[in-house]
């Protein structure tokens, strides 16, 4: 696989609306990415593959309800883990919390609810750090 400079998981293929304004934000501003659905919970050997296999330098993964996603990634790479929490049954504060209290030495980066934007803005921030 070509090198891309962000990857986007999606925990659910009914977040794919919120991927797709990641998405947009990212070609914008002329970065490279990768978009998937995979499940941390229901796919786990999947996602260890995938992230094995990943050379992006950034991760935004996209998660509601108990929103593991964000988290199970960071546990696995040293590379930045920006989460998205979905809106749902709680309003996405079951996800916002769930991303927000990661455990010492497992960071992830939390933007708004439903927020894409700020997450692909917030990558793009990210790669700058190279150029300056």
């Amino acid at each position: 696989e070509s090198m891309v400079e962000v990857a986007i998981l999606s925990g659910s293929a009914s977040d794919a609306a919120i991927a797709e304004r990641v998405a947009a934000v990212l070609e914008q501003q002329g970065i490279t990415y990768d978009s998937r659905v995979i499940s941390a919970h229901r796919e786990p050997a999947l996602l260890d593959e995938y992230l094995q296999k990943s050379d992006c330098l950034v991760f935004i993964a996209i998660a509601g309800l108990s929103a593991a996603l964000p988290g199970v990634i960071a546990s696995k790479t040293r590379r930045p883990v920006i989460g998205v929490p979905v809106s749902g049954k709680l309003m996405g504060f079951d996800a916002l919390l769930s991303i927000v209290q990661m455990p010492k030495g497992v960071p992830v980066a939390c933007v708004g609810v439903d927020n894409g934007e700020n997450a692909a803005l917030l990558a793009v921030r990210i790669l700058k750090i190279r150029e300056e």
